[in-house]
């Protein structure tokens, strides 16, 4: 019996390939061929609509970029590495004009109306729930809600001290900054969020989101880099990390391993997507958000252990080779699409900023002193409960789990986003009152 020491599998080095220069494990002459015809499809405007142009000119940035941000010492070590240069990369690709306008609309049209992001995160909640041991959810569900109020608390109290030692009111700190970090990102949070603030406090919906929208944007920033920095400090001080795994001490045999098998992967196809359409079509009816019902639903299968053992595999072997090969692609379509650089610029001033990373510390330290009494490893838990909690909702989960090499972190991310996200908003109503 041994604890397990997976790593996500984003970050599985393929033996093969060692001692040769190579990209996406492609040797680097044929990775310049397929880019080149890319890219040259991109500026002659040539590239397809629809999922082969988008695909194909986002796995190759994405590659690309990443490559360069996990080769960059700084940048690898303390920013995030290939996820924060593969995200704002893109941004900035759009905002300098250097991408063109079609390329631009074609990626946001891929991931917003093609639905490639919740395509994405389908495999990832429904193959990382049902490859998990049955015991870890089971042990981990109850308990998980401490560390998330521990994260808000944490967040609140951060911001509102440091924001009045630097002149800012209680209320800027927290209503038009610390909430809309922690709120679950634009859908789930900071849209809803300004429409409460809308009928509650005066003026158009559209004014308060310009102002909550740079908060959002540089929690996501900081979010990234600190699971870097999480996962630095997890490699120094291995006590303090389950290397992915949230549950301190849980011991379970490592399993051998897999034989990856097509007709399972299809199998894997068919059960995310139709968990991921279940859960639309009782969100109709229960007032929680479609990933939290494919959370808890794809979980109650799993404990009760109904589910075919063909399914499982087939499920857990999608989410991997989704997970491997269209992480850095999906990282350049958030950047593309919901990233917005010119809104984070107009933001930086350095007590605004200041007060941003004091709500994402806080975020942090809350939930991993919690965590850690709960019974979770310390870093997992401020990932997931704190780090997921002040990022851009399911985009920020991908960003943070990706450069926290914690891949397999996402069903905890999600609850994270999605729950803890109608947790703010609740709040955020609440705390409005005492501040008119």
């Amino acid at each position: 019996m041994e604890k397990t020491n997976q790593q996500a599998p984003t970050d599985v080095p393929e033996k093969k390939n060692r001692g040769r220069f190579s990209i996406f494990n492609i040797p680097i002459l044929w990775f310049v061929i397929f880019a080149a015809v890319a890219i040259y499809a991109m500026y002659t405007e040539n590239l397809p609509a629809g999922m082969i142009g988008g695909l194909l000119i986002m796995m190759v940035l994405g590659e690309l970029l990443g490559w360069l941000g996990n080769h960059t010492p700084i940048v690898r070590t303390f920013l995030g590495g290939g996820a924060i240069v593969a995200i704002f990369g893109a941004a900035y690709l759009v905002y300098s004009g250097l991408m063109p306008e079609s390329t631009s609309t074609l990626i946001s049209e891929f991931m917003k109306d093609s639905d490639f992001l919740n395509f994405y995160i389908a495999a990832l909640i429904t193959g990382s729930i049902l490859g998990m041991e049955s015991k870890i959810l089971v042990k981990a569900g109850v308990r998980y809600a401490l560390p998330l109020l521990a994260a808000v608390a944490g967040a609140v109290l951060l911001a509102a001290l440091v924001g009045m030692i630097l002149g800012f009111s209680v209320q800027e700190a927290v209503l038009v900054i610390a909430m809309p970090i922690m709120g679950g990102g634009m859908g789930a949070g900071a849209v809803p969020m300004s429409q409460v603030y809308s009928e509650m406090l005066g003026n158009d919906p559209g004014y308060y989101l310009s102002i909550l929208v740079p908060a959002l944007a540089l929690g996501n920033v900081f979010a990234i880099i600190i699971a870097s920095v999480l996962n630095m400090i997890g490699n120094k001080y291995p006590n303090l990390t389950g290397n992915g795994q949230l549950i301190r001490n849980f011991h379970y045999e490592k399993k051998e391993t897999t034989r990856y098998d097509l007709s399972k992967m299809g199998i894997g196809v068919l059960a995310a997507v139709s968990f991921y359409i279940l859960g639309n079509i009782l969100g109709d009816f229960i007032p929680l958000h479609p990933y939290a019902i494919m959370i808890i639903l794809v979980a109650v299968l799993k404990v009760a252990n109904v589910m075919p053992e063909i399914i499982i595999e087939g499920a857990s072997q999608w989410y991997e080779f989704v997970a491997r090969n269209w992480t850095n692609a999906l990282l350049i379509g958030i950047g593309v699409a919901y990233t917005d650089l010119e809104a984070v610029l107009n933001a930086l001033s350095v007590e605004y900023v200041v007060i941003v990373l004091a709500v994402v510390i806080g975020a942090v330290i809350g939930s991993g002193i919690i965590g850690k009494f709960m019974g979770f490893y310390p870093i997992e838990a401020a990932i997931t409960a704190g780090l997921c909690m002040a990022n851009m909702g399911g985009t920020g989960d991908v960003a943070v789990l990706s450069a926290a090499r914690r891949m397999e972190l996402m069903p905890f991310a999600q609850i994270s986003s999605r729950l803890g996200g109608a947790l703010i908003l609740l709040l955020a109503s609440l705390f409005i009152p005492f501040f008119i």
